[in-house]
């Protein structure tokens, strides 16, 4: 990976990269997106010096206290820390967002019901509420010890089995294919009257890893099985994806990023030898079918909020939007009994389970849960990790910063300059962290390089560090040494780097 020495060259990249990822992206972008079409050329400008990777460890960078810029909350740091609304929003939208607040909280009961504005559970579903997966608008984590399954699922999928079926997925008129049965994914829970499909098993081996100076950390290997299936075995050639729920902090401002500053960074080919091959995700809008970058999903599956909203209600929930009017949500034809229950429409309402402006209000809701402020950016051992965070190359992957559109639909969020820390790329992660499962252009061993804002406040808000997308690893550091394929190289680096130092690294990630 790259080195502090070879950082210099990112910029000198960055045409060619722009370059490949419009090629690779030619059927969704014009050549208007060759260079950012929001800015003025002396805006342009701008953008480029501040989001240039500092090269001075000696002080915190301006504004890398507030990593949302003015939508970052202010509020006291506490469990609550990623539930507050962006810091710039009018009356009118702090309203919006309090309303889409009740609704993601919302218990959704079975139908028919007394509660008719609520009925449409299931009949299969993984949880009662948007809130059950994001506790506290937080990460989710694996069932360990008495803690259920809520904010974990298993997505099933088989390969393509012709030259039709991979011709489908590569024009994304399908991502993948789900089992026959049991759907797109594992529904552990049912209504009253209907079997759930089964339970997830997970076991796991103890790998010990001996790093630098001595330490020896263990790593957990997990293998997944379905137990308690009530109909039927799965397809001999389905996958079992886990996937744990990521948090929902700066997501409208990752919406709001351009297309342009992401195709940027992507390099398919690896033209600039540095072992990063960073691919670009395809996504088709639910609602034109009209072909989008990807940015949001383990696999970048989705390209807007209101999509991967959209698709949590109907898979998660097995409740029917405008956008996913699937009022059985995943049961499949095989599924009798489920296709047989009675479904929560209402017509006076509407013509599906959570009519307008339902979905508007989640996705409004979901679009404006502020980044907290960072904390101990000037600590001497932040710097100092950050300083090995980017000499070791996390940064190829991790882009620290970006200003968003200045023409973002919500005003709140433009031209704001932000810090995920992720590139919003597909990257191979080696065999250890793959899944086998395609999921449209990701292939089985290739992830969203996820945000880490608000990465160290996990354990505050949710109270446990499970991480990466099985919640596999316990903490920051098993989560580092699980990196492989194109973060091989990074993943070496800190493991042979002295112990003080490994530690400062993970300071300056918990101060994220």
């Amino acid at each position: 990976m790259q080195s502090s020495c070879v950082l210099s060259l990112r910029s000198r990249y960055r045409l060619a990269f722009l370059l490949a990822g419009l090629l690779l992206f030619a059927p969704l972008v014009g050549a208007t997106e060759a260079k950012r079409n929001d800015l003025s050329a002396e805006d342009i400008a701008r953008v480029e010096d501040v989001t240039r990777p500092t090269d001075d460890f000696s002080k915190p960078e301006q504004y890398e206290v507030m990593p949302g810029g003015a939508t970052t909350s202010r509020n006291p740091i506490d469990a609550d820390a990623f539930s507050h609304a962006s810091a710039n929003l009018n009356f009118s939208e702090e309203e919006n967002f309090r309303l889409g607040n009740a609704l993601f909280e919302k218990l959704w009961v079975s139908s028919p019901s007394s509660t008719q504005a609520s009925d449409g559970l299931g009949p299969l579903f993984n949880a009662r509420s948007c809130h059950s997966c994001h506790l506290k608008d937080g990460r989710g984590r694996p069932p360990e010890g008495n803690a259920d399954a809520t904010s974990m699922f298993l997505r099933l999928a088989r390969p393509a089995r012709t030259r039709e079926e991979r011709q489908a997925v590569t024009d994304l008129k399908v991502v993948n294919f789900p089992d026959a049965v049991y759907g797109g994914q594992l529904q552990d829970k049912a209504v009253p009257g209907v079997a759930a499909e089964g339970r997830v098993v997970i076991t796991y081996t103890e790998e010990p890893v001996t790093l630098a100076g001595g330490e020896i950390v263990t790593l957990r290997k997990p293998q997944y099985s379905v137990a308690d299936l009530n109909y039927g075995p799965l397809g001999v050639d389905t996958t079992l994806s886990p996937r744990i729920a990521n948090p929902m902090i700066g997501i409208g401002l990752i919406e709001a990023i351009a297309d342009a500053d992401i195709l940027a960074t992507a390099d398919p080919d690896d033209r600039d030898g540095d072992g990063i091959s960073g691919r670009v995700a395809r996504a088709r809008d639910h609602r034109t079918g009209e072909l989008k970058l990807g940015r949001f999903g383990w696999k970048a599956q989705n390209s807007s909020v209101r999509d991967q909203s959209s698709s949590a209600f109907v898979g998660d929930l097995g409740i029917s939007t405008p956008d996913a009017p699937r009022h059985w949500g995943d049961c499949t034809s095989a599924q009798v009994q489920c296709q047989e229950m009675p479904n929560g429409v209402q017509t006076r309402l509407g013509d599906t389970e959570a009519p307008d402006p339902v979905l508007d209000l989640v996705t409004f809701y979901s679009e404006n849960l502020a980044v907290p402020t960072r904390r101990d950016v000037d600590g001497p051992d932040v710097l100092r990790g950050k300083a090995l965070f980017y000499g070791i190359g996390c940064i190829a992957c991790h882009t620290p910063k970006y200003v968003t559109r200045r023409d973002a639909i919500n005003k709140a969020q433009a031209f704001q300059l932000i810090w995920p820390y992720s590139d919003f790329l597909l990257h191979d992660m080696g065999e250890g962290l793959a899944d086998g499962q395609q999921v449209g252009d990701a292939s089985g061993r290739e992830w969203r390089t996820p945000p880490l804002w608000g990465v160290g406040l996990t354990d505050e808000v949710n109270g446990h560090t499970f991480f990466l997308h099985d919640g596999r690893a316990r903490n920051l550091t098993e989560a580092i040494l699980w990196h492989g394929g194109e973060a091989e190289r990074a993943r070496n680096a800190f493991a042979a780097a002295a112990p003080e130092a490994r530690r400062h690294l993970i300071r300056f990630l918990e101060s994220l």
